[in-house]
């Protein structure tokens, strides 16, 4: 999964670069964060109906809807998939109360 995920990202940012006529990726680079991010919000909201509605081949289609924003607004933010797994690893090494409960409180 994660080559699959890393061919992915690799061709998100070279889009970044593409002809937004030509490219959808391009055109949501050009469109800016904030329209990027309202669309990974969309895509999230659309992936939880699915699953609240118990539709499992909608969850899988919007969670890769989801997943394909979410790696254009990381590109978009300079956020390497590098930086994403290595704090997945250093959260693996901790239950997940243990890590919620050393994060600072804002």
């Amino acid at each position: 999964m994660i080559n699959k995920m890393d061919d992915l990202y690799h061709t998100i940012c070279e889009r970044k670069k593409a002809d937004p006529n030509d490219s959808y990726t391009a055109q949501l680079f050009d469109r800016g964060t904030d329209a990027i991010a309202k669309k990974v919000g969309e895509e999230a909201v659309e992936t939880i109906i699915e699953a609240i509605g118990k539709r499992k081949n909608g969850l899988i289609y919007e969670s890769v809807d989801l997943l394909y924003h979410l790696m254009v607004l990381w590109a978009d933010s300079n956020v390497k998939l590098e930086d994403i797994w290595d704090e997945m690893a250093r959260r693996s090494i901790e239950s997940g109360l243990e890590e919620k409960a050393k994060r600072v409180k804002t």
